[in-house]
């Protein structure tokens, strides 16, 4: 049992959160001044929103001129829900697995779609898969990043270039912080309130050159809600990939996403987003090193996440508790930093296993991480009393 002082200073900005995530420094609503509230989407203003939201997101993040971006609702969920429905069942498919998400998306193309010919490939929490296995005359399903395990793939030299079938990549939690090399990728989504910050309930969707050819040559079986749809008489829809959204977007929303992407060109772009959270993650990592009882989960660290940093609790007193014990200590700890206001929604995902999650992201400050450690040695040693 230890007994350590608390800390004299706080986090300015306590917030920690693996989605919704920290807004960027210096927010203020007044950021939304411009936002044509009470104006329809489908407006010349809108569409010049829309658009330019598109326009900001490729320049960014140096999506190739021939790939299509679109606005898709129902943030990261729905763009992966309508790259499943509308392009899988063509060929077969490998599915990669090693943390909640992943899991999910397995369940939903066997029970859901109930697809025959699907392969899963999956791993325990803080490992990834074998992906010298990965077949890619398939169609490969997989996250970038695992937001509830803190593991990521280490890069795209594992995905081969001539491949037949097509890669559907969950990236919401890696895009706008880890390096996307497109020639890699088929499909694309992720949401605006991970890296960037931004608001919920709205996704984004990037489709290759092969990914249109699939939507163009080949009709599903299943029939599809309108929400899903990308293709009418047999050609895209092209207008959904300029800013004419399937359904009504929140204006307010789309002019905080636009925020978010002026902040991002401010630092200098892409190079300026990874670093951030490159330097997110060395605090961390510096911090795990010399602190006896804390690991990570992700057990490789060039497969380590720079977003979704998850913590295990290895402390001596910690280990020798019940199950039931350690799920009620770290909840404890978490709530104990909660109510101390210097860090809010850090508790592992509740599928993961037992322990701390911290968001890492382009949007948070280190020096708020480098405040935000002492805390935590803080509220370990003043739970290990209670248990």
């Amino acid at each position: 049992m230890t007994t350590l002082p608390k800390p004299s200073q706080k986090p300015d900005n306590p917030n920690f959160s693996s989605g919704p995530c920290s807004k960027r420094p210096g927010y203020d609503l007044s950021a939304l001044k411009d936002a044509p509230l009470g104006r329809s989407h489908r407006a010349k203003i809108g569409k010049e929103k829309l658009g330019e939201v598109i326009e900001r997101t490729k320049a960014v993040l140096g999506i190739p001129a021939d790939y299509r971006v679109a606005i898709v609702p129902a943030s990261d969920t729905g763009a992966v829900e309508m790259s499943l429905w509308s392009l899988l069942g063509a060929r077969g498919v490998d599915m990669l697995a090693w943390e909640s998400f992943g899991k999910g998306w397995v369940n939903d193309v066997q029970n859901q779609l109930k697809l025959n010919d699907v392969r899963v490939l999956d791993a325990p929490y803080g490992e990834l898969p074998d992906l010298a296995q990965v077949d890619f005359s398939r169609d490969v399903v997989f996250t970038w990043n695992g937001t509830t395990s803190g593991v990521r793939v280490p890069n795209g030299d594992w995905i081969e270039d001539q491949r037949e079938g097509l890669t559907i990549v969950d990236a919401t939690s890696a895009v706008f912080a880890m390096d996307i090399p497109w020639e890699k990728v088929d499909v694309l989504t992720y949401s605006w309130q991970k890296v960037m910050g931004g608001e919920g309930a709205h996704g984004m969707l990037v489709l290759s050159p092969r990914a249109v050819e699939r939507l163009e040559s080949y009709t599903p079986a299943w029939p599809l809600p309108k929400i899903f749809r990308m293709t009418k008489g047999g050609k895209l829809i092209e207008g959904i990939f300029t800013g004419a959204t399937i359904n009504t977007p929140s204006m307010l929303c789309v002019e905080d996403a636009l925020d978010g992407l002026k902040w991002a060109k401010s630092l200098g772009g892409l190079s300026g987003l990874i670093k951030r959270s490159q330097d997110n993650l060395a605090v961390m990592q510096e911090w795990v090193a010399k602190t006896a009882g804390v690991e990570f989960l992700a057990k490789n660290a060039e497969t380590r996440s720079s977003t979704s940093v998850c913590l295990k609790i290895t402390a001596d007193w910690f280990v020798a508790l019940s199950e039931e014990d350690q799920a009620k200590a770290a909840k404890r700890v978490v709530a104990l930093l909660d109510e101390q206001e210097a860090a809010y929604d850090i508790g592992a995902y509740k599928e993961a296993p037992v322990g701390l999650r911290i968001w890492c992201g382009a949007t948070v400050e280190a020096s708020d991480l480098k405040l935000l450690t002492p805390w935590i040695d803080w509220a370990l040693a003043e739970v290990s009393k209670e248990f």
